[in-house]
């Protein structure tokens, strides 16, 4: 790994250089970050289950036509993507009022949202990902106004289609994060689906019991972050026996 090219390194993920031009390696990392990374621990095992989740959600959102960056699956860590110019917004759909949307309107956790919700969020640590309009979005020149068309049109179908394939395992999708970058071919541009989608960036509750089986058994101090993970996993039927490794759990990491 030493003998690559890193390009960039974020909380859970780290990219470097492809083996051909216009290719990225993405490696997922075991971190576990919230509230900016003021909470962090090492999760044995955590980042092999996001990249297999992941490989397997973009492989059918692949095959439906929809167009990501991803490319396949290199090893337990590691995919090769296509090198895309990320934009700098989080792009938030919601189902169900959850997290920051419950906190900011006043809307009881685990109410069925009357209609789905897109949010915008500018992607800046510093400032700590604020919510933005799309006022702010053209006015900073952060996307063109077709741009936003593209990622909202993308992301109500993403969210259709993710609906479908994680109730059909007992799983109740909540909201998800995730990200778009232009790919750049030849003469023309495109707005693809980049980042990953794993139970690092939805949320995630089992249909029946309610319980959490994504990243906020982290921010929420539930336990069994590494366990609930394995369970989407194996509800997705993407395990078999020799992989991931079970890990051995949550590594406290101390700040400087």
């Amino acid at each position: 790994m030493s003998r690559r090219r890193k390009i960039y390194e974020g909380k859970a993920k780290i990219l470097y250089e492809g083996p051909e031009p216009g290719t990225l390696v993405q490696f997922f990392k075991d971190d576990a970050t919230a509230f900016n990374a003021q909470k962090h621990e090492i999760v044995d095992g955590k980042g092999v289950l996001n990249n297999r989740i992941s490989e397997y959600v973009f492989e059918q959102l692949n095959r439906i036509g929809l167009p990501t960056h991803f490319i396949r699956r290199i090893n337990m860590r590691e995919q090769l993507i296509k090198e895309v110019e990320i934009i700098p917004l989080e792009v938030v759909v919601r189902n169900v009022a959850a997290g920051s949307l419950s906190k900011r309107l006043g809307v009881e956790e685990g109410s069925v949202l009357p209609r789905s919700i897109i949010e915008f969020y500018y992607k800046n640590d510093e400032l700590n990902d604020p919510i933005v309009s799309e006022e702010h979005i053209t006015a900073f020149g952060w996307a063109s106004p077709p741009e936003i068309d593209d990622m909202m049109a993308l992301a109500i179908r993403i969210n259709d289609f993710l609906s479908g394939l994680f109730y059909g395992v007992g799983i109740q999708l909540v909201d998800f994060k995730i990200e778009f970058g232009r790919l750049y071919e030849n003469d023309m541009m495109r707005v693809i689906l980049a980042d990953e989608i794993s139970p690092d960036s939805c949320r995630l509750w089992d249909v029946k019991t309610k319980d959490k089986m994504d990243k906020d058994r982290f921010r929420q101090d539930l336990g069994g972050m590494l366990e609930a993970y394995r369970e989407v996993a194996s509800r997705l039927g993407i395990l078999n026996e020799n992989e991931p490794p079970r890990g051995k759990g949550p590594v406290l990491v101390k700040s400087d």
